[in-house]
């Protein structure tokens, strides 16, 4: 009989089938195969390109004093590199998530399969990442927590390992980790928690924003409850330890470090108010340095500007209290169409330090400071002076055009040696008579200017207008009617135009950015002073002229203050705009109303802002002011140093007062208006004044243009502060002690 089977027969096959060696060869083969299957997939996922967010950035926008105006871009972001961030802030990041990073190959497989695993048996998603696996999951790969994004977060890092600097890759993480508070980046988490660059935080406020990136919302100290400042205070302990236990921090300083509690948040600066009009501003001239919109829209950009702060707020003060606060926008209609605009810049460098585009830029996108479609209006009359002294122009019978020479004044006097008929009208048709180019200047007599431009000729003219900084365009034709300002022009223009003067003849072209700093790019303002526009004598005599503007009797008495000034008025074609552009030697400002529909048609002003016309004299010169006078603090002794060209004022006129001509709401007066006089005598050293033209045979109707000035109140009106004041005399300026002289007693 055979044996009967046994337990040990049966033992003995089942080993035959899991013996020692043949398990231990099947654990071998099954790590080949995934030895191999890892290195098929080391191969086959490739280092990706980097995601949309992980590159995008914010652009700030600074003002001159560096604190930050806006912040621009769907992402809170601005990337720095290592070298701007303090070595012990880079050490507190390192000791928060991976004390082993400078010696690891980019992944921590202990950590990374405990992941896995926790996450394949839904044991819930756990972390176990290496910083070199946060940056790859941040820069190159999604958030999602999954098996097959985490193998892939461990190919990738291992590449990146092998290709990348460590202190690169520490920066990357830096860069694209999330903070809390809508800041990416630990830039923008700096600025946000502790109001200061990157290169500027401490080794705690360092160790703070790194123990933070566990869980950002929970441990922002100032929104967390009891537990959540518990957790983070814990945590901020826990990482300087790890800094002392690694040789990174002195024992002695760990131990008097204090906790570093963060600011309380701060909404983003936005684009209302003021700001979308000089960011919109800033990006234009940066398109002209180079920087395309594409370059801006990528973001990454820190601009800074040259707009003053305070400044910048004195003109918003200026035009609340001198307009704003006058009108009913939603319950008016008229006071709604009126729209300001003003551009204010330092002559010395060029720089624009404020700026008004209007309402707000959410709510009137149009910049009224930089748009280019009214008409500067008489603003442009000194341009035509400029041109004649500039090219030493006579008049029709030879006589050399400086501030005495006479002219006549007589409204819709037709211009003589025009081929293009023009017989401009004074404000309220007034004649004039005979008088000089200074008192032209003061009262903004549309027929003096009108002649001067055919005496010089409109093709000087206009090269000299784009000399001193106007624009060209086709809106600029060479004809007698150019000497009212009919072109178009902005505040801007016109502010360095009149900084060119300013600044003694030497090109002045406002410049609103100082510097534009990316990561691999830098660049500058533009040259804001150029060569000479015109010489010094020529600037300087058109400076001297237009200080009468500004005096007592002048068309922008409104205007002066306690300091020295200069400035022209200017209203145009049927009112639709009003001006008042004018300088001290410390700050050019060119202020504007503009008439404007709620369908974006030019209007007029008149009936606006005040009964009747709406003239450069009144409001625009009350704005500039009150700026000035803001700006300045209060007042300032400075004064121009003036070398002016040929004589001064040479037919003084006792019997004749230079009245403020922009007063046509003022309380009447009880003595009848009088329509001034030619001068009784006319010094034997002046020549007849420029005749006027009669062609033997009978001419062409004159062109009639619209009146383009400010108005003239009767001569026994009193205007604010004293009498009128007679050319080449120089009255006390308002509110400054110790003037050379009062003004002559009205006669």
């Amino acid at each position: 009989m055979g044996r009967p089977d046994t337990g040990k027969a049966k033992k003995g096959g089942i080993r035959r089938f899991f013996s020692p060696k043949k398990l231990l060869g099947t654990f071998l083969m099954v790590c080949l195969i995934g030895a191999g299957a890892l290195y098929v997939v080391y191969l086959m996922v490739p280092v990706p390109s980097a995601n949309a967010e992980a590159t995008m950035q914010s652009n700030i926008y600074k003002y001159a004093n560096g604190k930050i105006l806006a912040r621009t871009g769907k992402v809170n972001r601005e990337i720095v590199g290592l070298d701007k961030i303090p070595e012990k802030v880079q050490k507190a990041f390192v000791a928060a998530e991976n004390k082993s990073f400078y010696r690891d190959n980019g992944v921590d497989i202990k950590g990374t399969t405990r992941a896995v695993w926790s996450t394949l048996t839904g044991k819930g998603k756990q972390g176990g990442s290496t910083i070199t696996q946060q940056y790859v999951k941040n820069y190159y790969l999604s958030q999602d927590r999954t098996a097959s994004r985490k193998l892939k977060e461990m190919v990738i890092a291992v590449k990146v390992d092998q290709r990348m600097d460590k202190g690169d890759i520490l920066a990357g993480y830096m860069n694209t980790s999330y903070y809390g508070r809508g800041a990416y980046g630990i830039q923008a988490a700096a600025r946000s928690y502790y109001g200061v660059d990157a290169s500027r935080l401490t080794t705690a406020q360092g160790a703070y924003l790194a123990a933070l990136l566990q869980a950002p919302n929970q441990y922002d100290w100032t929104a967390a409850n009891a537990t959540g400042r518990k957790l983070v205070e814990e945590r901020w302990n826990y990482v300087l330890d790890n800094m002392v236990g690694e040789g990174w921090l002195p024992p002695a300083e760990r131990a008097g470090t204090k906790f570093p509690v963060p600011h309380k948040p701060r909404p983003l600066p936005g684009m209302e108010g003021q700001t979308g009009y000089i960011v919109e501003a800033a990006n234009e001239e940066l398109a002209r340095q180079g920087v395309s919109e594409e370059d801006i829209r990528a973001g990454g950009w820190t601009i800074t500007l040259n707009i003053d702060e305070k400044r910048q707020k004195d003109l918003v003060k200026a035009v609340e209290k001198q307009l704003e606060s006058k009108l009913d926008r939603k319950g008016n209609a008229k006071h709604a169409t009126v729209q300001a605009g003003a551009t204010s810049v330092d002559p010395k460098t060029g720089a624009v330090v404020a700026m008004y585009g209007g309402v707000g830029a959410t709510e009137h996108w149009i910049s009224n400071a930089t748009r280019r479609d009214y008409q500067p209006a008489s603003t442009f009359k000194p341009i035509v002076l400029a041109s004649a002294l500039e090219n030493g122009s006579t008049t029709q019978d030879g006589r050399t055009i400086g501030l005495g020479t006479v002219y006549d004044g007589t409204s819709k006097r037709e211009v003589v040696g025009s081929d293009i008929p023009f017989a401009p009208e004074n404000e309220d048709d007034r004649d004039y008579g005979s008088l000089s180019v200074q008192r032209a200047v003061n009262s903004s007599v549309n027929s003096v200017f009108a002649q001067m431009i055919v005496d010089v000729g409109p093709g000087k003219v206009k090269r000299t207008a784009l000399g001193l900084g106007m624009k060209d365009g086709k809106d600029f034709p060479e004809a007698p009617a150019m000497s009212l300002g009919t072109m178009n022009a902005s505040t801007m223009d016109m502010a360095g135009v009149y900084a060119t003067l300013d600044n003694h003849g030497k090109k002045v072209t406002p410049t609103l950015v100082r510097t534009a700093e990316h990561r691999d790019r830098k660049v500058r303002g533009g040259n804001a002073i150029g060569g000479q526009a015109v010489s010094r004598e020529t600037a300087d005599t058109v400076t001297k002229a237009l200080t009468g503007v500004v005096k007592p009797g002048g068309s922008g008495f409104r205007a002066a203050g306690d300091y020295e000034a200069a400035g022209k008025t200017g209203t145009s074609e049927n009112n639709r705009s009003a001006w008042f552009v004018g300088y001290t030697p410390e700050l050019v400002t060119a202020v504007g109303l503009f008439g404007e529909s709620p369908t974006g048609r030019q209007v007029t002003l008149t009936d606006t802002i005040n009964e009747g016309r709406a003239n450069g004299g009144r409001t625009p010169a009350q704005i500039w002011g009150d700026y000035t006078n803001r700006a300045l603090d209060g007042g300032s002794d400075a004064e121009f140093d003036l070398e002016t060209k040929g004589p001064d004022e040479t037919e003084p006129d006792p019997t004749r007062t230079t009245e403020a001509p922009d007063e046509p709401t003022r309380e009447p007066s009880t003595t009848p208006p009088a329509t001034p006089t030619t001068p009784a005598r006319t010094p034997a050293t002046t020549p007849p004044v420029t005749p006027s033209h009669t062609p033997a045979t009978t001419p062409p109707t004159p062109t009639r243009e619209p009146v383009t000035d400010e108005p003239s109140p009767p001569p026994s009106i009193e205007p604010p502060d004293g009498g009128a004041t007679e050319p080449g005399q120089d009255p006390v300026r308002p509110g400054r002690p110790g003037g050379p002289g009062t003004p002559p007693p009205r006669q």
